[in-house]
């Protein structure tokens, strides 16, 4: 097996490539170790020194390290976790995953917001290793969780000005504003 790596535009968060399917549907973040107990392979990976989030999309897996670690000292055990967790064909989760999110609960505007950046949005930030998931939306204003690669990344806040809230701007004049949620 060989697994691909790539630097995102978040100098603390690298992308690996196993060149299988990760998640056959939606996306898991791991930002604790406690967190990472729900998967061998997330777990696998808060074991090595440094590591400070996991976050698995379609096809990948984004790593993101502590500052101060230098990634030439976690890189190749992140490689050998991943590669391990792979080849033995362990299960990505432990027990069942938590359901989606109820859509029936949103609003139409809400809904139209959701599927833009289901559609428009997460494909183009999930090259970069990262994703953007809808939270909510209040009084004009699109509340959205950055995660993986765009959690931390000091484009995110450009990225969410200039190329969220803009493109929302466009297709739904309601919305007046995009804020990132802060966990």
């Amino acid at each position: 097996m060989f697994i691909q790596t790539e630097n995102t535009p978040n100098p603390s968060t690298v992308k690996f490539i196993p060149g299988v399917a990760v998640m056959s549907s939606g996306v898991a973040e791991f930002v604790t170790p406690q967190e990472a107990l729900q998967s061998p392979l997330a777990e696998r990976i808060f074991g090595i020194q440094g590591v400070q989030g996991v976050f698995f999309g379609s096809d990948f897996v984004s790593v993101t390290k502590a500052d101060g670690v230098d990634w030439s000292s976690i890189k190749g055990p992140i490689l050998s976790a991943v590669m391990q967790h792979f080849t033995m064909g362990e299960p990505l989760f432990r027990g069942e995953q938590a359901a989606a999110a109820n859509d029936d609960l949103l609003d139409e505007i809400s809904k139209q917001i959701k599927e833009l950046i289901e559609k428009r949005v997460r494909p183009a930030v999930a090259m970069d290793g990262g994703d953007i998931v809808f939270d909510k939306f209040e009084r004009g204003i699109v509340y959205l969780k950055m995660r993986g690669a765009c959690s931390g990344c000091p484009s995110s806040t450009v990225t969410l000005k200039n190329g969220v809230e803009n493109m929302l701007r466009h297709y739904v004049p309601e919305v007046l504003e995009v804020r990132q949620t802060m966990e």
